[in-house]
């Protein structure tokens, strides 16, 4: 029997552009959902975009399949209501006002369709800043992550589009509590997410170790390690590896390990607190072990010791990680110009199973005929359709 995944028959319309919205439904398409992504006739212009941009089309529109209508034309606007009708999920990421102005607002929508889960995903959720236009890095600006990752280096966006994933991510997850609320109610819902709210969630945990603390919040590169040893390490062979010793037990393992047992028996050195206090005097005495090792040689010891370890490693490097690539960590993909790929599944099992690629990273309008055939248009109705250039 062929395995069933847990959205099988759920059909979602994705009108959806860049990382936040395309994310949202890349989870439930990956889940099994059938999501049936809207573009414009010339394409999602994400399609488009180069250099730190290129990546966004092919990591998030896999298990998609595309139609390619003009939203402004009468006969493009009745194909798109149609397909909604036939949907159980809209998921929208425009600005503000951009559905309404095509007719496919949440309230004229939910009017016509009262099952329907309605999903927006915007900068802000309502409130003063609802109207503005918001970006990964605007919100990461005004909502201290910035700060936080910069610190003495003045302000620093994070290494990747963290609220866009994570925003989409809870919009998600809204969309399956809706599916869930609605087997009892029968009603739909509208469900938003945000990505200034995103930040802040980020930011709680800062926010609340001020108020525990009672002291002014310092960003991660000023701040004083929560532990004495925490640290990247140069090793032997010019190579950077993070240790981190975090519990009391890990650390008698590692002055017994390497022979630090003056450190470990010194009583000034008993605790955490005492350990972090005196990292001016552990840190040059470790730093000095680890640097007649190799990379390999300090890696190996702590995976042996069960001690936190990392290489530094680059995001080119995990198309060859062996854990990665052990039991379906990523899955295959076809990019635009054609080169066959990995991408990063999404980072969870259901039943057993990774989630991996089922519809490659579709064409623009590569579903087209194939749609409007599920909705009863006939073959020669999609021909002229196509003819006409109201849809692709």
């Amino acid at each position: 029997m062929a395995h069933v995944l847990a959205l099988d028959g759920i059909r979602v319309v994705e009108f959806c552009h860049v990382v936040m919205g395309p994310t949202c439904g890349l989870i439930l398409a990956d889940m099994g959902a059938e999501v049936i992504k809207v573009e414009p006739i010339d394409g999602d212009h994400t399609r488009k975009l180069i250099a730190s941009g290129a990546g966004f089309f092919p990591t998030y529109n896999r298990n998609k399949k595309s139609i390619s209508v003009d939203l402004k034309s009468t006969e493009g606007h009745e194909v798109v209501m149609k397909l909604i009708e036939s949907a159980d999920v809209v998921i929208e990421n425009f600005r503000p006002g951009a559905m309404e102005s095509l007719g496919f607002g949440e309230k004229t929508l939910r009017a016509q369709f009262p099952k329907l889960i309605y999903c927006s995903l915007k900068g802000f959720l309502p409130g003063p800043y609802e109207h503005r236009t918001g970006l990964d890095e605007v919100v990461q600006m005004m909502g201290g992550l910035a700060y936080m990752t910069g610190g003495r280096f003045g302000p620093l966006r994070a290494g990747a589009s963290v609220n866009d994933v994570m925003g989409g991510m809870f919009g998600a997850i809204a969309i399956l509590g809706a599916l869930h609320q609605l087997k009892s109610t029968g009603q739909g819902q509208f469900v938003q997410s945000a990505l200034f709210e995103n930040n802040a969630f980020l930011m709680a945990q800062h926010m609340m170790e001020g108020m525990a603390t009672g002291k002014p919040v310092s960003p991660m590169p000023d701040r004083v390690r929560a532990w004495a040893l925490y640290d990247n390490f140069k090793t032997l062979d010019g190579q950077l590896v993070f240790v981190g010793v975090v519990t009391d037990t890990q650390w008698k393992v590692f002055c017994q390990a390497f022979d630090l047992q003056a450190l470990l028996e010194d009583p000034k050195l008993k605790t955490n607190p005492q350990r972090v206090e005196a990292r001016a005097q552990i840190l040059p005495i470790v730093s000095d072990i680890f640097s007649k090792m190799t990379k390999q040689a300090l890696m190996d010891k702590c995976e042996s010791l069960g001690l936190p370890f990392a290489p530094i490693a680059k995001p080119e490097d995990l198309f060859d990680d062996p854990h990665l690539n052990a039991k379906g960590g990523l899955t295959p993909v076809t990019l635009l110009n054609g080169v066959r790929t990995k991408v990063p599944g999404l980072p969870l099992e259901m039943n057993g199973q990774r989630l991996a690629t089922r519809l490659d990273i579709p064409a623009i309008g590569e579903h087209s005929r194939e749609v409007l055939a599920s909705l009863g248009y006939e073959s020669l109705e999609i021909e002229k359709l196509i003819q006409e250039k109201h849809i692709r």
